[in-house]
């Protein structure tokens, strides 16, 4: 995909370190809610960062890798170990609502201000609703995933009678994000099970302006969709980590996976140009070029397709595609950028250094700015013996510390709200309260809720209490609390 010009995804799980900066990187990122893998030095190798709230082809459900495929790469990508099985659900042990999610895509932003953030939906009814909150929320992608297509390893029941066409979400999403004046802050992108570029042409009309292709490519691979990749045994050496079926079997190669794309660009030139449309842009939301066929059962003659192919009595001059490169949130992160200004010569030269700064609960994500260009640079741990130190007084907002990188320490006197240490890879963070305060430090909560969620190392140390779902998912963290009973870790 990088030798044509496209973006392949990481999937969900990391990307080996020796991949970034060679041709072999994957550009788009995929981070599911920041657990399994997700380092700054990952987030900073990507053009795009993808946040997979749901997957059309098994809607409600995540990706479950076998513990009998998890070999010592995967395990060691994962921060995991060999022979556990990783099991992906949805994410419910830290997005319970849009502000949330909002505030995952803002962290993105601040540690990797340049790449893109994205936002995986699952076509189903009243999406459109869905991809506006997502709009507003500042991310730059929207991919509304249909229920075809989707990994060969998912149980039946997870895929039979579930999920909705791409075409139904896709339609609904572009005509809501119009409606509400979002469109031209976002790209739309659908997937699921597209496979020639006459499915690239109608998905243009109904409003996407991006495609994403998965099971095709696989098959141009030599995937024969023997629906077996959780067994291990792949008979093609595709979706096997045996390296003896890999070896006998494979016979993939580069130049196939262009060849098809070559081919699906190809068709969907012919198509254009018997439309009379020069270019791909043009086509987007021009659901007039659609005719609707008359059914062939009782059932289909039932059917009104008038919605899909409907303005929704928008204005004719709303924008069908993207009309900016990104959807720049309103908080600039100003203490992130301060930070950055005074220490960025002491990252740089690798001389470490002491800073002092004041902090509100407006703050948010502190440290996210200085963590990404410490990984850019040196790498998860590279500055870990000449450590830049940062001491804050005040209240800190959401996602103090957030993936924080080795050699960053952050010293907070005064207290945190959630998310502190979220997908910390290294350095130290060490919370007190007051020196005036009069109350027992150790009966009162000094941090918010999912602190540490997807840590993957790195010490923490609180003199207080911290609240729900403390260290869940954290795989690597020390960490040291008082007055917290019901401690979860995932190790």
């Amino acid at each position: 995909m990088n030798e044509l010009g496209g973006r392949s995804n990481s999937g969900e799980g990391g990307e080996d370190p020796a991949r970034h900066g060679t041709i072999k990187r994957s550009k788009i990122k995929q981070i599911a809610s920041g657990r399994f893998g997700v380092t700054p030095e990952y987030l900073m190798s990507a053009d795009v960062m993808q946040i997979k709230v749901a997957q059309g082809a098994k809607p409600g459900e995540g990706g479950q890798l076998p513990g009998g495929k998890v070999n010592a790469l995967i395990a060691r990508l994962r921060y995991s170990v060999p022979g556990v099985t990783l099991i992906s659900p949805p994410p419910h042990h830290d997005i319970y609502s849009i502000e949330d999610l909002a505030q995952l895509i803002f962290d993105l932003k601040q540690i990797n201000p340049e790449g893109l953030v994205s936002v995986k939906l699952v076509s189903r009814p009243g999406v459109g609703t869905i991809a506006c909150g997502v709009a507003k929320a500042y991310a730059d992608l929207i991919t509304i995933s249909g229920y075809d297509g989707g990994t060969a390893a998912s149980p039946l029941t997870s895929i039979h009678y579930a999920g909705s066409p791409w075409e139904l979400g896709l339609a609904d999403a572009h005509q809501s994000l119009r409606g509400n004046q979002l469109r031209g802050k976002i790209r739309l992108q659908t997937d699921g099970g597209l496979k020639t570029g006459l499915d690239v042409v109608k998905a243009a009309m109904l409003g996407a302006e991006s495609f994403g292709f998965g099971t095709m490519p696989m098959v141009a691979l030599g995937c024969k969709y023997l629906r077996i990749c959780h067994l291990n045994n792949c008979a093609t050496g595709v979706a096997t980590q045996r390296a003896d079926l890999r070896e006998d079997h494979f016979r993939g190669t580069v130049e196939m996976v262009k060849n098809f794309f070559r081919f699906v660009a190809e068709e969907t030139r012919q198509w254009m140009a018997m439309l009379g449309v020069r270019t791909l842009e043009e086509l987007v939301g021009r659901t007039d070029l659609l005719e609707i066929l008359e059914g062939e059962t009782d059932k289909q003659k039932c059917l009104d397709l008038s919605p899909l192919l409907s303005q929704a009595n928008i204005p004719a001059d709303a924008p069908h595609t993207v009309q900016q490169h990104r959807n720049e949130p309103y908080d600039p992160g100003s203490l992130n950028n301060e930070m950055l200004a005074q220490s960025s010569a002491a990252i740089q030269e690798k001389s470490g250094g002491e800073f002092l700064f004041k902090i509100t609960n407006c703050d948010r994500s502190v440290g996210a700015r200085t963590s990404g260009l410490i990984a850019k640079l040196h790498g998860n741990l590279g500055m870990s013996d000449a450590p830049v130190i940062y001491n804050f007084k005040g209240h800190a907002g959401q996602s103090f510390g957030v993936w924080n990188a080795g050699g960053q320490h952050l010293y907070l006197e005064g207290d945190a709200n959630d998310y502190v240490g979220k997908g910390m890879a290294g350095g130290k963070i060490v919370l007190r309260a007051f020196d005036d305060v009069t109350y027992k430090t150790h009966e009162a909560s000094i941090m918010g809720n999912t602190c540490l969620y997807g840590a993957t190392g790195g010490k923490l140390f609180a003199a207080g209490q911290a609240g729900e779902r403390f260290g869940v998912r954290n795989s690597g963290c020390h960490a040291v609390i008082e007055g917290r009973v019901t401690i979860v870790v995932n190790t």
